[in-house]
């Protein structure tokens, strides 16, 4: 397992390949319990840097509208109104 130092965080495809990797260890079994629950920490922390830049990315994206008479067009989000909701 692949590990970065701790003073840099992992791009999404980063912490997506080594999470891949993680599952795929975990699902071949493990030699004992504390590499186990240590693989699983680091995995749980590695899923929560995915779904944070997700978020992210999701954010920056302009959502298609489609208007009363069927045209579409491209709206920036206003995430100020989004959050208050």
């Amino acid at each position: 397992m692949a590990k970065k130092k701790a003073d840099t965080e992992p791009t999404f495809e980063e912490a997506l390949i080594e999470l891949e990797e993680l599952v795929r260890e975990m699902e071949e079994g493990s030699p004992d319990l504390d590499s186990a629950l240590a693989r699983f920490e680091r995995g749980i922390f590695l899923s929560r840097i995915c779904t944070q830049k997700l978020d992210q990315a999701e954010k920056k994206i302009d959502v298609l509208i489609c208007s009363e008479n069927g045209e579409l067009s491209l709206k920036p989000v206003n995430f100020s109104e989004e959050l208050d909701e």
